[in-house]
């Protein structure tokens, strides 16, 4: 049977078993009371439009009926594009699907003009930095101290018209306690959110002006 991959939302019937495979998964490795209202909350908290072009887009790997494994990316700024919502099903881990979803995105992104690829992945998850840095992804972090002092472990690379060209964003120092490490998350995140909404804002707006005239 012959493998697919399809665009879709968060919102997707056909995403669903993503979504609920994140949830159990994140929630299982960090605790469901890890964050304010646990994984579903993070991973609902976006409006479907910034998984859609121009800003974004939504990938699922489709075998027959069945949705094997996705992935998604939103805009950060004109350049630079974040990956997020990365899952394969946990019976079919191992066979290359996450890498085939990531190289998809990486793909779908550059035709979307991005030139940046952003992501990050936790501190629990030691197959998932596996899988970036065998991508070519540049860790942003120490690689040589305990994860457990960055919460959330962020990368870059290159794609589409700049593919190749080495990053230089700088490294961040690690934080003295995991405490402070997920302070500093929330920081981050929160940062990165005003972004992600101002360009849903400027997107809209743009819109709006267009079915105006």
């Amino acid at each position: 049977m012959t493998d697919l991959i399809v665009r879709s939302s968060p919102f997707d019937g056909k995403a669903e078993v993503l979504i609920e495979g994140l949830v159990a998964e994140y929630d299982g490795r960090y605790g469901a009371n890890s964050r304010p209202g646990g994984a579903r909350s993070e991973i609902l908290r976006y409006p479907a439009e910034v998984f859609a072009p121009p800003l974004g887009d939504f990938l699922l790997l489709r075998r027959g009926d069945e949705t094997i494994a996705g992935g998604a990316f939103m805009s950060h700024d004109d350049e630079t594009t974040e990956l997020k919502r990365i899952w394969t099903r946990d019976d079919l881990r191992r066979q290359g699907l996450a890498r085939q979803i990531v190289l998809a995105l990486e793909e779908a992104a550059a035709e979307l003009g991005y030139t940046r690829a952003y992501l990050t992945t936790g501190f629990r998850q030691p197959e998932a930095t596996s899988l970036y840095l065998s991508l070519g992804y540049r860790p942003l972090f120490d690689t040589t101290v305990d994860p457990t002092l960055y919460r959330s472990l962020p990368f870059e690379k290159h794609i589409g018209a700049k593919a190749g060209t080495a990053g230089s964003r700088a490294i961040y120092p690690p934080a003295a306690s995991l405490e402070e490490a997920t302070a500093r998350v929330a920081i981050v995140k929160a940062e990165q959110e005003a972004r992600i909404a101002a360009r849903l804002a400027t997107h809209r707006a743009a819109t709006a002006q267009v079915a105006a005239a």
